[in-house]
C-alpha cells in the first residue's frame, strides 16, 4: 500500500509552471488521503489560471500514479486570490481584495490598452476582476470596454459599476458628455478620483485594476497615499524618451513605498502586416534593460500591431475579440506573471483582528 510520504515524494517532482517551484513545499498541495490503493488530493492556487488546471492537474495525477500501488487519484485543483498588504496605515477597501495600479511616465505609450488588455486577460483566467479609469482628464475606457450612460444607485449613496466583457468598469467619463473638456485643477480632480474610487459599488473583486493618468502629480498623489495599492506595473516603450518619464513614475511609487510588481515593454517592436519585416520602431529592449537596472520583474513584451488599437477603439479589446491571438496570448501571460507576483506579496490580515468595544458597566 502507498504512504503519504511516497507520494509526496512523487508530487514534489511536478513543478508549477508559474512560480517554478512544487506544489508540496509551497505548502498548495492540502487534504492528501491515501485508503489502500484510492489516492485524493487538493491543490489550491493563490492565483487564477483556469486555462492551465487541466494541463496540471494530469501531470500531478501522473505523478502519484508512479507510486507503486496507486489504482485510482482523484485531484481537485482551485484558485483562490486572497487580500495582500497595501501601504502602511491604508486600510483595505470593501469588495477589493487587490488594487493594481497601472502607470507611466508619459501619455501615449498604450497604458491605457495594456491596462484594460490585462484585466480581462485576468478575467478570463476565472478572476473577478473590476476597472477604474482614474484618468480623469481624458477617460478612454468607456470606449475601449463598450460601456456608456449613467451609473445607476441603488441607495443613493453609491454608484454601481457598468459591466463590460465580464469586467466591473467605472469611469468620470460616464458622468461627463464625450466633448465636456474637465476645467479643474488639481485638488478638485483628485477629490472627484478619489470619489468614483470609494463611493463605487465594487463586487467582490480579486483584483481592481486602475488605469492611472499618465504623469506624477496631484492624481497620482492621491491614489498612492489615500488608496491601497498592492503594487504598482509601469507601462513603457522602449524609446528612450519614454523611459525617462518611466523612471520619475517609479521613484514616485518608491517614495510612497508602493511596490512595483513589474515592467511592461509595449510597442516593443512592429511587423509589417503586408510583408512580415520586423522593425524596432521605438528602439531594443529599453524596457528590459531598464526592469535589469531597478532590478525589476520584466513582465514581457507586446508588439506594435494596427489590430491591437483597432479592436480597443471598436470597444472590444484584443483579449475577447482574438482570444486565440499571438498577442492576446502575450496580455495573458503577462496577467499571469502579475498574479503570480501579487499571491507571493505578504497576505493582509487586518479581517482576523478582533473588534474592540468599550462598554460601560451598570
Amino acid at each position: 500500500m502507498p504512504t503519504p510520504d511516497q507520494l509526496l515524494q512523487a508530487l514534489q517532482t511536478v513543478i508549477d509552471p508559474n512560480t517554478g517551484k512544487d506544489f508540496v513545499s509551497t505548502k498548495a498541495l492540502k487534504n492528501l488521503q491515501v485508503t489502500g490503493g484510492e489516492v485524493s488530493f487538493d491543490v489550491e492556487l493563490g492565483y487564477p489560471a483556469k486555462s492551465q488546471i487541466p494541463a496540471l492537474r494530469s501531470a500531478l495525477v501522473a505523478a502519484a500514479k508512479t507510486v507503486p500501488g496507486v489504482d485510482n487519484v482523484s485531484a481537485t485543483l482551485a484558485s483562490k486570490v486572497v487580500a495582500h498588504a497595501a501601504q502602511r496605515g491604508v486600510n483595505l477597501m470593501p469588495g477589493v481584495k487587490n488594487i493594481i495600479a497601472v502607470a507611466s511616465g508619459k501619455g501615449g505609450v498604450g497604458k491605457s490598452t495594456t491596462a484594460v488588455n490585462l484585466a480581462l486577460a485576468l478575467a478570463a483566467e476565472g478572476a473577478s476582476v473590476g476597472l477604474l479609469d482614474a484618468d480623469i482628464y481624458g477617460p478612454s475606457q468607456p470606449m475601449m470596454t463598450g460601456t456608456s450612460g449613467k451609473p445607476e444607485t441603488l441607495d443613493g449613496k453609491t454608484m454601481e459599476p457598468k459591466i463590460g466583457h465580464g469586467i466591473q468598469v467605472n469611469s468620470i467619463g460616464f458622468l461627463v458628455s464625450e466633448d465636456q473638456a474637465m476645467v479643474w485643477r488639481g485638488p478638485m480632480a483628485s477629490q472627484a478620483l478619489e470619489q468614483l474610487i470609494t463611493q463605487t459599488n465594487w463586487k467582490d473583486l480579486d483584483y481592481l485594476i486602475v488605469d492611472m493618468p499618465p504623469g506624477t502629480g496631484d492624481i497620482q498623489l492621491t491614489l498612492c497615499q489615500k488608496v491601497p495599492l498592492t503594487g504598482a506595473v509601469i507601462v513603457t516603450t522602449p524609446q528612450d524618451i519614454a523611459l525617462i518619464d518611466a523612471r520619475k513614475g517609479i521613484k514616485m511609487f518608491e517614495k510612497v513605498g508602493v511596490p512595483i510588481l513589474g515592467i511592461v515593454e509595449n510597442m516593443a517592436v512592429h511587423v509589417c502586416s503586408a510583408c512580415g519585416h520586423i522593425e524596432h520602431i521605438f528602439g531594443v529592449d529599453g524596457g528590459q534593460k531598464m526592469a535589469a537596472e531597478y532590478k525589476m520583474d520584466y513582465l514581457g513584451a507586446l508588439p506594435l500591431a494596427m489590430s491591437i488599437r483597432l479592436q480597443a477603439d471598436s470597444g472590444r479589446p484584443t483579449v475577447v475579440a482574438e482570444p486565440d491571438s499571438d498577442a492576446a496570448r502575450l496580455y495573458g501571460d503577462i496577467a499571469r506573471k502579475l498574479a503570480v507576483k501579487v499571491a507571493q506579496k505578504a497576505k493582509d490580515f487586518t479581517s482576523k483582528f478582533p473588534t474592540i468595544t468599550i462598554s460601560k458597566n451598570t
